[in-house]
């Protein structure tokens, strides 16, 4: 694994936080109905992505996941003004404007998805890392899935196919405490979620996912088991979202007092403070740093905002191949 230093630190700390106000904005815009539908925010997530990208080879790995989906095609390589302006429902977004926030994909940088479907993405994860298997190209899949997704059949299909074959295929299941509003303790009569790695024999277990560097390093040892051929991983990333579900979501199901708790365990707080300590940066430097973070925000939101609208036929034409189709209605 590369080595974690100085610079990779600062780079975690701008990007991280990077996310953070970018879906700050989102949230901002929801609010002013620029971005329409659901949208579910990552705050509080961040090391699972940051720590993630560390481990993997970005010139061949893949990563899929379910719908709190917008930062992790930004850290893939993708433009956040063309992820902004897919939320926008714009244009020049990522799928045109057409997927919107739950549906960004980036197939130039390896990103497949943002799946409105709780748990769809765990055999379409796998399917990716059979293909790459089939064509010995090298590569290893990152297949997230919230703790709600742990329910579903598909997931034990998908296990148990995924060991069968020996497919390189990290499963990453980001335990945020709660699936939509349901704590985990609810869902089963345990709260160890990685256990479900046993019965199929995978190698699994769970790691903390409010640090970056220690994601990295349990990333790095699941990927590269997959890369050497020795087949998957079941990790589970215990994390927390300081945000609701949704922006719809009253939480009920939490106290405040537990968010604010959580807030002490801040991810871009810990990197933050690793800095000051090991004296890597002052605070001047990391003001410069906050506002290169603000101004790239700024300039999605232009982008985005000063960006059209998708003309009606794009609509037709990327879901029908007959050009003729004759159930559309006769313009008079």
């Amino acid at each position: 694994m590369k080595k974690i230093t100085k610079e990779t630190y600062l780079n975690w700390y701008e990007e991280m936080y990077f996310w953070r106000k970018f879906e700050d904005k989102l949230a901002q815009v929801y609010i002013q109905q620029k971005v329409r539908g659901f949208l579910h925010l990552y705050n509080g997530q961040e090391a699972v992505l940051a720590g993630a990208l560390h481990a993997m080879d970005l010139t061949k790995d893949r990563m899929i996941t379910a719908y709190r989906n917008h930062v992790q095609p930004i850290g893939m390589g993708e433009d956040p003004k063309r992820v902004m302006a897919e939320l926008y429902g714009k244009a020049t977004g990522t799928s045109q404007g057409l997927g919107g926030s739950m549906h960004i994909f980036s197939k130039e940088h390896r990103f497949y998805g943002g799946h409105g479907i709780v748990g769809g993405q765990i055999p379409l994860g796998a399917g990716l890392a059979f293909a790459d298997k089939y064509f010995k190209r090298d590569a290893v899949t990152l297949t997230y899935m919230g703790d709600g997704a742990t329910r579903q059949g598909s997931l034990h299909e998908t296990f148990n196919m995924a060991m069968n074959w020996k497919l390189p295929v990290v499963f990453c299941v980001e335990n945020n405490g709660y699936a939509m509003g349901t704590s985990v303790e609810r869902t089963a009569n345990h709260s160890d979620i990685y256990k479900l790695g046993l019965g199929y024999e995978m190698p699994c277990k769970a790691i903390d996912g409010m640090k970056p560097e220690i994601v990295a390093k349990e990333m790095y040892e699941a990927i590269e088991r997959a890369r050497r051929g020795d087949g998957p991983t079941f990790l589970e990333i215990r994390t927390y979202r300081y945000r609701g579900h949704s922006m719809s979501d009253a939480q009920h199901y939490r106290t405040k007092e537990e968010v604010k708790q959580k807030q002490k365990e801040d991810p871009i707080l810990h990197v933050l403070n690793i800095i000051y300590e090991n004296e890597w940066a002052t605070e001047e430097e990391i003001k410069e740093i906050d506002k290169r973070v603000r101004d790239r925000v700024a300039e999605c939101e232009k982008f985005a905002e000063e960006s059209p609208f998708p003309e009606s036929n794009v609509m037709f034409d990327t879901v029908y191949e007959q050009e003729d189709y004759p159930f559309l209605p006769k313009k008079q």
